[in-house]
Formats: structure tokens, sequence, C-alpha cells
């Protein structure tokens, strides 16, 4: 549990428990022991939900396998033409021989791509994916892209001296459907 669930432990719950225990055992009185219960009843429920809710809510943790799989721009992150077109344009594929191809395109059609390694690194509790491209290379992949990790998946951000940062998410290239 975290700071103020201890301090509340500490400052409010056990004092209040001695009490109501020490007059339970002078006076005899069932309401007291009630309490007691329900109190530590409480407690131990909300102990209990927090435990079962826990993977609802804590972002997912990464290790290297997760890493690997195709990416496209994730395009709710920004919607319209700009973000259409570096659909259309950019994407790359993370291999299980620890390779990384980025693809520069026109629609369906791959026009150059440009290769290299990947490793990982575990600076905290998730892994992060650090890249190594041959060169020369495309300025999008230039630098090491930032995790941020949701509950159930995450996307990797790469920073463009040309486009700013650049969302990537997992998924499969299919075409944009024209809007009339």
């Amino acid at each position: 549990m975290g700071f103020g669930f201890n301090l509340g432990m500490i400052l409010i719950v056990l004092p209040l428990t001695g009490l109501l225990l020490l007059i339970w055992l002078i006076s005899r009185k069932k309401i007291f022991g009630i309490f007691l219960a329900m109190i530590w009843g409480g407690i131990l429920g909300l102990v209990l939900l927090s435990a079962a809710l826990r993977p609802f809510f804590e972002k997912i943790k990464l290790d290297k396998n997760d890493y690997y799989g195709e990416y496209i721009i994730d395009r709710t992150y920004f919607l319209g033409e700009q973000a259409d077109w570096q659909y259309n344009h950019f994407r790359f594929e993370v291999t299980e021989d620890d390779s990384i191809f980025f693809h520069v395109t026109e629609g369906e059609k791959i026009i150059k791509t440009y290769k290299g390694t990947i490793s990982s690194r575990q600076p905290y509790s998730s892994t992060r994916l650090a890249i190594t491209m041959n060169q020369p290379t495309h300025h999008v992949v230039s630098g090491n892209p930032t995790t941020y990790r949701d509950i159930w998946d995450f996307h990797l951000v790469f920073y463009s001296p040309k486009f700013n940062n650049m969302y990537f998410r997992q998924g499969e290239w299919e075409p944009i459907e024209e809007k009339n």
C-alpha cells in the first residue's frame, strides 16, 4: 500500500483499535467488538479489492519480446492530412533477430529501407528499446524512441527535426479510405 494508507493506519486505525479493544475488554459490551470487526473487515476488504483491481489500472510492463512486430503511424493522436501523409510514408518493423527495418513508403509500395539493430535496457521495471541504425540513416530514426505505456498497450515516439514527435503503434498497414 502507499504512504497515505500506512500513515492512516499508524495515526488513526491502530490507536482507534487499541482504544476500542481496551473499552471492549473493560465494559464487555458487544458493540465495541462489532465496531472492531467492522473496521478491520473494511480494511481487509479494501486491501483485497485493491489487489484484485490492480491489473486493470497498472501500466503494462514490457520486455524485449513485446517490441517485436510491425509499427505504423498512430493517426489517433493527431487527426488530419499530416497524420494521413505520415501514415502512408513511414512504417517500420522489429524482427526477432534484433533487426529494425525503417521503411519510407508511397502507400503500400516500399521506396527505401533503412536497416539497423535493436537492443534493450531496463532502467526501471519496464524494458526500453534502443536502436542503432546503419549510417547514413533517416532523420526519423536518428535517435532512440521514447516508450509510452498504457494499461493494455504502448506506443513509441520518435523525434524528427522535420515533423517533431511521430507516434507509432504496433499494427499492420492498411490503405486509408478516401473521404468524399
